[in-house]
């Protein structure tokens, strides 16, 4: 696949932002990709050459604890078995961004509903070393469009709602029929046997959060939030691994550009100052937290949605920015000596819908590269893959339809790559000759 000089330069980290992936393979791999993809004979997914799949989980297989596997995989995060007792396995926390439209629901028992009419929710798998699924069962139930969210490094799950619906159908974005007030994100511990009690983290903002990021150096959580004039947030805990004992809500302001509109016109691989500034409303009836925050010169990003940490920065996809609204990545480094500080840049803007189209999930592998999901609309779906030097690659290929892929992430001994189909689930295991 051809890359434009604009896209070679944003990625490749050779400017003063000092890109650095991760390489815990380093220099292992020559090549750019793996690649053609090859036609995959049962017509679910292509892959390179030497590459292999599993299907691990599917819409409708009957769960350990009775309910049936749901429908809208999401955001997914894969973390060491050893944490839940089986060391060699990997456990898998998957979501599942369902409302009142859609048929099929995340059930557990009623005191474990967090809103006894809502649908959505996660679910967790096991996988042992051979691939195969030997549990899967509902860990979160009773919450609303659980879109994706991110890992901790204390070992749990933090799932976020993307709907700010309410019993009153105030502000809510799909019309979900609700007995709560939504919008907020819960944390599922990876080692949970069964549904969780769930709590919402009310002080890490009531908005359509997307999703999660921690930077392990602070424990500072960083959010973002899929709307066209949302924002890029900051929560600062009040007791580090301990979120629901609340904490500090924060959005990004360019330090001499207020009310930053990034969507257009922003120059690639150019650190700009930036500061934060404080949200006082957390918990607002309606979905005002952005607004807070745009008043107080906060900056807009259009549709912020995949979030990953990687080697002292955080990398999140703005899914509509761009000059042809083709999608963003935009890269925050913080300042290690000063909270306050740091620099904002455009990593990569997208101008060729072949190459990069809607980017979401993102997640950065153990040698490097990292990976995107393209999230289309009624379009050939993708995984791309980006080199530490910025040259993009056609990983895989929705061979079954034309739904999204989410929820890529990575074992960990960095082996197989876990990846959702969307619609319907379908949760795939991928191995092949990494490095």
């Amino acid at each position: 696949m051809s890359i434009s000089r604009r896209h070679f330069l944003a990625l490749a980290g050779v400017s003063s932002l000092g890109v650095v992936l991760p390489k815990l393979y380093a220099n292992a791999r020559k090549q750019i990709g793996y690649g053609d993809l090859v036609t995959d004979p049962n017509g679910i997914l292509d892959l390179p050459p030497g590459f292999k799949y599993r299907v691990i989980s599917k819409l409708g297989d009957r769960m350990d604890d009775g309910a049936i596997v749901p429908n809208a995989a999401d955001g997914m995060a894969a973390f060491d078995g050893a944490l839940a007792g089986v060391p060699g396995s990997t456990i898998l926390i998957r979501n599942h961004e369902l409302t009142g439209r859609h048929y099929t629901k995340v059930a557990a028992p009623t005191e474990k509903l967090y809103d006894p009419i809502a649908q959505g929710g996660t679910t967790t798998l096991i996988v042992n070393s051979d691939r195969q699924v030997v549990k899967q069962f509902v860990s979160l139930a009773g919450t609303v469009r659980n879109c994706a969210g991110g890992k901790t490094p204390w070992g749990s799950w933090i799932s976020c709602e993307e709907d700010t619906a309410t019993p009153a159908g105030n502000e809510t974005v799909n019309y979900a029929p609700v007995s709560k007030r939504h919008g907020y994100n819960f944390e599922v511990p990876a080692d949970a046997t069964a549904p969780i009690a769930p709590q919402p983290l009310i002080a890490m903002g009531r908005f359509n959060h997307e999703a999660i990021a921690v930077d392990p150096r602070t424990n500072i959580v960083y959010q973002t939030e899929d709307r066209i004039d949302g924002l890029f947030y900051r929560f600062i805990p009040n007791q580090p691994e301990n979120l629901i004992a609340g904490g500090r809500l924060e959005a990004l302001k360019i330090k001499d550009q207020p009310q930053a509109i990034t969507a257009r016109h922003f120059p690639i691989d150019q650190p700009m100052t930036m500061e934060w500034v404080t949200i006082e409303e957390v918990d607002p009836e309606g979905d005002t937290v952005r607004l807070e925050g745009f008043s107080k010169g906060a900056a807009q990003f259009m549709r912020g949605e995949g979030i990953c940490y990687s080697d002292g920065a955080l990398y999140f996809t703005c899914t509509n920015g761009g000059m042809i609204q083709s999608g963003q990545v935009w890269r925050y480094e913080p300042d290690p000596t000063n909270e306050t500080g740091g620099t904002i840049a455009l990593f990569v803007e997208s101008d060729n819908p072949e190459s990069l189209h809607f980017p979401d999930n993102i997640c950065i592998s153990p040698w490097g590269d990292m990976y995107v999901c393209e999230d289309g609309i009624n379009q050939q779906q993708h995984v791309v893959g980006i080199t530490s030097k910025g040259e993009m690659y056609h990983f895989a290929h929705n061979a079954l339809n034309r739904s999204e892929f989410a929820g890529a992430c990575f074992s960990a001994d960095g082996q197989t790559m876990f990846l959702n189909i969307y619609n319907p689930t379908v949760t795939l295991a991928i191995w092949g000759d990494w490095v």
